[in-house]
């Protein structure tokens, strides 16, 4: 698989950019908050639907316009596909497949495959619970629209009743007719809340299943003499999963839901389901948050990103990866890793502020990155002349 056009219009610094893409590696140099990562972030958004870097839409649409539209052909075993969304500042955002409006965005989920690596991802192992489920959640959504869907109605259900809870210990101290109303309603968003997040936790407790063997290997020969790291997912509220079929972690999030309902109204919080959960990065019995060494963090979030890189493979597609400025972040030794284990990638694009931090074994082409900044306002653009190939040669001296 592999990106043979790019076209953005409003999105983020670029007003307009058309780039002819290629097999094998392409790397875009330019200073820092030039653009580069903006051109890897539209792909991996088409990809996704998300950003790697902001939770919400609208800073990604230019400075002044209502809209932006990301365009992608991608071609995969001789099938040629032309994705394109349209993101708006506000309302709902629009897909097109070949010229053709799709049904929903979620559509495009599928038509291309990407693993993005960035310094952002040592998040994976130090951040939050939430950006390890949206790890996960990424990695799902790319096997198409349904895990799309079923998070969509999650969320929905989740805002209903996180609303409803916030004002159901009120109403409960009034009594009467809006009391039963209360709990009835309650039990409605219950349901609904159980029956989705047990879809939902089921396709993340699936693709960790296949993940865990290849972060397993990725961390060992990243690591050899460290000790195993495993996968664990971690429900809240004292979920314990047995089994793993949607309907049987949807009967056990009802119970849990049930028996915390006194504890949520009191808090007015949803305390149960896939939203507060976590997945555990072990490195031999001890959890990596809190324990494992900047080195080990770097070394367990590069398997990570390893590992996706297998398991796509595994179902049987090469994707596009990207690295966005990762080698200025990693040791000579993690950077040979990384250039070895990408050597075979059908597409590389990389971005580096420093032509100098692109190992030399890395030859394809060099894109140059740079802004104008003038009346009508700061805006990427392609450096003229600057598109170079550059053969591969032996790793530079600084490596």
């Amino acid at each position: 698989m592999f990106v043979r056009e790019l076209h953005l219009r409003d999105f983020r610094s670029w007003r307009s950019v058309d780039l002819d893409l290629a097999p094998g590696p392409t790397v875009f140099t330019g200073r820092n908050g030039f653009g580069k990562t903006n051109l890897l972030e539209a792909l991996f958004y088409l990809s996704t639907l998300r950003s790697h870097r902001v939770s919400s839409d609208a800073p990604l649409v230019h400075a002044g316009s209502a809209s932006a539209s990301v365009t992608a052909t991608v071609e995969n075993d001789g099938r040629e596909l032309t994705a394109e969304l349209r993101i708006n500042a506000e309302g709902a955002n629009k897909a097109t497949i070949n010229r053709s409006p799709a049904r929903r965005p979620r559509d495009l989920l599928g038509i291309l495959r990407t693993v993005l690596f960035a310094p952002e991802d040592l998040s994976l192992v130090r951040g939050d619970p939430s950006d390890r489920r949206r790890f996960v959640d990424e990695l799902v959504a790319q096997r198409g629209p349904r895990f799309a869907a079923a998070r969509a109605d999650y969320d929905r259900v989740l805002r209903q009743r996180s609303a409803l809870l916030k004002t159901a210990a009120a109403a409960l101290r009034r009594g009467g007719q809006q009391a039963d109303s209360v709990v009835s309603t309650l039990d409605v968003w219950d349901g609904q809340l159980a029956d989705v997040g047990g879809q939902v936790i089921a396709a993340r407790l699936s693709v960790l299943a296949e993940l865990e063997p290849h972060f397993t290997g990725s961390y060992a020969s990243i690591a050899p003499h460290s000790r195993p790291a495993v996968l664990r997912y971690r429900p809240a509220g004292g979920v314990e999963i047995e089994e793993h079929t949607p309907e049987a972690i949807a009967d056990v999030l009802a119970l849990r839901l049930t028996e915390l309902r006194d504890k949520e109204i009191e808090r007015g919080l949803c305390l149960v389901g896939p939203h507060r959960d976590d997945i555990d990065i072990v490195l031999g019995s001890d959890i990596a948050k809190g324990f494992a060494s900047h080195g080990e963090s770097w070394s367990l979030a590069l398997a990570l990103r390893l590992g996706s890189v297998e398991l796509t493979r595994a179902e049987g597609v090469e994707p596009v990866i990207m690295l966005d400025d990762v080698f200025a972040e990693l040791d000579a030794k993690r950077r040979a890793q990384l250039v070895d284990f990408t050597a075979d990638a059908e597409q590389l694009l990389i971005t580096a502020a420093v032509a100098e931090d692109i190992p030399g074994r890395i030859g394809g082409r060099r894109i140059g990155v740079d802004v104008v900044d003038d009346d009508a306002g700061r805006r990427s653009h392609i450096v003229d002349g600057a598109l170079d190939d550059v053969t591969a040669a032996g790793e530079e001296a600084h490596e």
